[in-house]
């Protein structure tokens, strides 16, 4: 059984809130803000988060432990190299780079809300229970690393 508070996988999550922040760029009034401006910076910004994502599932593979963060207590392995010694969530930074980016075509600055709500829901009800699961199946290594490495960036 998972010990983590969210039972919901995060890119549904990430799905949530791209969804809350498209209601509000229709209710708010957006910026005037060029498409031909918008979308390539929005390209940007999802090709930045894709490769944080990419890069912590590759990491995880290559140590051969679980990628699933709803079940922490699965991890055979602490992966503290290559993405993750920028930070202890590449994949979740990767996720608030999409919104950023979503945020960023729609064009409208009250979206950031929806980056700054997925932050504080991430952090509450994913990472600080997965931080917890870490901490009793890898002990001080897991300590020493939380005060090497960002939790975000």
């Amino acid at each position: 059984m998972s010990i983590l508070e969210n039972k919901i996988p995060p890119p549904v999550i990430t799905l949530s809130f791209a969804v809350l922040m498209w209601g509000v760029s229709l209710i708010v009034p957006s910026l005037t803000f060029s498409l031909t401006l918008r979308l390539p910076l929005s390209l940007l910004i999802v090709a930045l988060g894709s490769f944080f994502c990419v890069a912590g599932v590759v990491s995880f593979k290559k140590a051969a432990t679980t990628v699933n963060p709803l079940k922490p207590e699965t991890a055979s392995s602490l992966v503290s190299s290559g993405i993750y010694r920028i930070s202890r969530n590449p994949m979740y930074v990767g996720f608030a780079l999409f919104l950023l980016s979503w945020g960023v075509y729609l064009s409208s600055p009250w979206t950031v809300l929806g980056i700054v709500g997925f932050v504080f829901y991430m952090n509450k009800y994913q990472i600080i229970p997965e931080e917890r699961a870490l901490t009793t199946i890898f002990g001080a290594e897991f300590t020493l690393y939380l005060s090497q490495v960002r939790r975000w960036l």
